[in-house]
């Protein structure tokens, strides 16, 4: 019997391992596009429309709606909308808040939207949130910054998700980190030594399979990432499946975007994931509302061909 996912009983324990699973399954899971920034705006529609394309859950990004001071019965309707719709919460987001600046008052604030990311993100019944560290750079949360890159960063993001891991653990809901080359977590050796070093189960990677590809990476995506998944595969609990290409410029440009339409390997990629555990999901990423049955039939169809079964939201 399929083992479907209990918000508040992420690791069952049920002996199903890659070894003894006869069966190979995944989940899908769809981002952004016609999703609202406000929850109050979410429609049962919206929820059908994505179930009817072949995704059994959704990554949402409430911006409008402060962690701070959503209140929970405002949750809990969009909640029942999704629920409503036969539909998976598999991400919130965890707001882009600054885990690494050296500002203690700062950071403590950032412990303080994390915190309450993560109580919104339970009251929704949402799976996890998905968060980057944050930047020093003052333009956004992914771009460049020497500090980003030094060892006090590091230290200042240990010390933040240390303080997380128990507002995590209480709401029953996953701080999955998204990692990037411009951030602090630039490399998965990074991303595995930050984790080992809050050694928590609650406070995992979210893998974006083009956050890590480099120009020696570009043309033979399959090796590396079974490079990431072999370093950090441990701490892995859900994906966000992105292609990535190089441009014709006269200086570097790896530009990520819409599945399929780049050098991805997609097959690697939902081998791997689905050799750690078939309820983690595999989340489209990077592609507009337009390019969604296209993606949903690429998704499917590699699943298909690998002889993967795609799971619904009932299983």
């Amino acid at each position: 019997m399929d083992r479907g996912y209990n918000p508040l009983n992420p690791f069952p324990e049920s002996g199903d391992s890659t070894r003894q699973r006869k069966e190979t399954r995944m989940r899908f899971g769809m981002s952004g596009c016609f999703l609202p920034a406000d929850m109050n705006d979410l429609t049962p529609e919206m929820c059908r429309r994505a179930r009817e394309l072949g995704f059994s859950g959704i990554f949402t990004r409430f911006r409008a709606n402060d962690p701070h001071t959503t209140p929970k019965a405002q949750a809990q309707r969009a909640r029942d909308v999704i629920e409503g719709e036969g539909i998976r919460l598999y991400q919130a987001t965890g707001y882009w808040q600054n885990m690494v600046t050296p500002d203690e008052t700062l950071r403590k604030d950032a412990v303080r939207t994390v915190q309450a990311a993560l109580r919104l993100a339970g009251w929704l019944g949402a799976r996890g949130i998905d968060t980057g560290p944050g930047s020093m750079n003052p333009d956004g949360p992914w771009f460049p910054h020497p500090y980003n890159y030094t060892e006090q960063a590091k230290q200042q993001l240990i010390k933040t998700l240390k303080e997380c891991t128990q507002a995590a653990e209480d709401n029953g809901v996953f701080l999955s980190l998204e990692c990037h080359q411009l951030v602090t977590l630039k490399t998965p050796e990074i991303a595995r030594e930050v984790l080992d070093a809050v050694d928590s189960r609650w406070v995992r990677c979210d893998y974006d399979s083009a956050n890590w590809i480099t120009l020696e990476d570009i043309y033979d995506t399959g090796r590396a990432l079974n490079h990431h998944f072999d370093t950090v595969g441990k701490h892995i609990v859900s994906c966000h499946a992105k292609d990535i290409w190089i441009e014709n410029r006269l200086t570097l440009h790896l530009q990520d975007g819409c599945p399929g339409k780049g050098l991805m390997d997609f097959k690697t990629l939902f081998r791997r994931m689905e050799a750690l555990d078939p309820d983690y999901p595999v989340i489209a990423e990077g592609n507009k509302t337009e390019e969604l049955p296209f993606v949903s039939k690429l998704f499917h169809d590699t699943a298909n061909e690998l002889g993967i079964r795609v799971l619904g939201a009932d299983e």
